[in-house]
């Protein structure tokens, strides 16, 4: 296991007081374990784990081939260009049960929605093409051609192919799919245990009495709703006071109990609190050379402060304490790096959400040499094409803002101000808060 100290030296332009988003993640990517512990479920118990071992499909899906509508299934070599084609209708194919017959030349079957194509017919005309008189059908010429709606052998999956790669996060669809090779359980990785908990004496818990200068603790409710849309288990460790004895023991808690732990507030600089302190002295004194925390001042807006490392084995996210950060800190990094340790892929669109491009609708002042995440709300023009506006004041404490957004507006680290019109890369909530 790399130190904090040789994962730095391997990133070019480390510099903890002003870190680009980019190379958090690549920080991050490192500082992470991949797991080694896996499980065998029921499809029931495994939508959105992440696979364990890669699927290669055991059979040929669909196993032969079949119609892919209702209708009436002839030798497609019969059908000419310019001429209605008369068939008699000899039989008829029902989904699950094989039609017996021989059809010859110039006949055809009513067949059903995969029902099993009879062999030497290969292609279906849907009933509502055709006109019927007693046992004749005419399909008028060019409506179709040969080999029309007729679903083939293995055109879905083939077996011995794969199936499903190790490392996807598995959805309704891949639940789907896997039924549909036969398969009745699934080999994933065991779910991440994730102890969440909020510093600081100002923070109450809330069923207690509000005071002058506290607020009620939102952001163990935020990092808890995150944690469960990814399927995280998650310990609560509630509010812990700025006292070294309570801190010191919460951190250690988490450390037994969970294979990562999140904090927020305490990481700021120039903090008067103990939360810094402590997580240094533990990280540092409990696994020599493998623990530590570094503390950084990244180039981004908002979540400017961030508090990195491992406490022994078990690796340590700092969060800043306003809410907005808290949440946009967590998406930028925490996300990617806890499905790292989780198992999936970095390709799977559930770690990597794409961003979409859309127009903004205003201007927006930015400076170069730093990345901002702003609360937006995306939509449709009048012509269907994406556009974006931000939700109003961008401040790192109107949570409120989040709840109005449905994205965020990313402009890059090198990027600056934005005129209307011009296009800009957001990143949708939906599937991913």
């Amino acid at each position: 296991m790399k130190t904090l100290d040789q994962i730095a030296a391997e990133l070019q332009g480390y510099d903890p007081q002003a870190l680009s988003a980019h190379t958090v993640n690549g920080f991050l990517a490192q500082l992470v374990p991949l797991p080694t512990q896996s499980e065998e479920v029921p499809l029931m118990q495994a939508l959105g784990r992440v696979l364990a071992q890669t699927v290669v499909s055991p059979i040929d899906v669909p196993p032969h081939d079949n119609s892919a509508m209702d209708g009436y299934a002839f030798d497609g070599q019969a059908l000419q260009i310019d001429t209605p084609l008369q068939l008699t209708v000899v039989g008829t194919a029902l989904a699950g049960a094989a039609y017996q017959g021989a059809v010859a030349t110039g006949q055809c079957i009513k067949i059903m929605t995969g029902a099993v194509m009879p062999a030497g017919l290969d292609t279906v005309v849907p009933q509502e093409l055709v006109q019927t008189s007693g046992a004749q059908i005419t399909i008028p010429a060019g409506v179709l051609r040969a080999g029309d709606n007729r679903r083939a052998r293995g055109e879905d999956l083939q077996q011995g192919n794969t199936a499903l790669a190790a490392g996807s996060v598995l959805a309704p669809a891949s639940l789907g799919l896997l039924a549909s090779l036969g398969l009745p359980t699934v080999r994933v990785w065991r779910r991440l245990r994730v102890a969440y908990f909020s510093t600081g004496d100002e923070i109450l818990s809330l069923g207690q009495a509000p005071r002058e200068g506290a607020v009620f603790d939102s952001n163990r409710y935020t990092v808890w709703g995150m944690l469960q849309r990814m399927g995280m288990e998650c310990i609560d460790l509630g509010v812990v006071p700025d006292e070294p004895v309570a801190l010191e023991a919460a951190f250690r808690s988490a450390a037994a109990l969970a294979d990562a732990i999140v904090t927020s507030a305490g990481v700021s600089v120039g903090e008067a609190d103990h939360t810094k302190a402590m997580m240094r002295k533990i990280a540092q004194r409990d696994t020599p050379g493998e623990g530590g925390v570094v503390f950084w001042r990244i180039a981004m807006r908002p979540g400017r402060p961030m508090a990195v490392g491992r406490v022994g084995r078990v690796p340590l996210f700092g969060l800043p304490g306003n809410p907005v950060a808290v949440m946009v800190t967590f998406l930028a990094f925490v996300r990617p790096a806890l499905w790292r340790m989780a198992g999936a892929n970095a390709q799977d669109p559930a770690i990597s959400p794409p961003l979409l491009k859309a127009r903004s609708t205003q201007a927006i002042r930015k400076k170069p040499g730093r990345t901002e995440y702003q609360r937006a709300i995306v939509s449709p023009d009048a012509q269907g094409h994406l556009c974006v506006e931000t939700t109003g004041d961008q401040g790192s404490g109107v949570l409120s803002s989040m709840v109005r957004a449905n994205g965020l507006l990313v402009l890059h680290h090198d990027q600056g101000k934005v005129s209307p019109g011009d296009v800009v890369d957001v990143m949708v909530f939906a599937g991913v808060m």
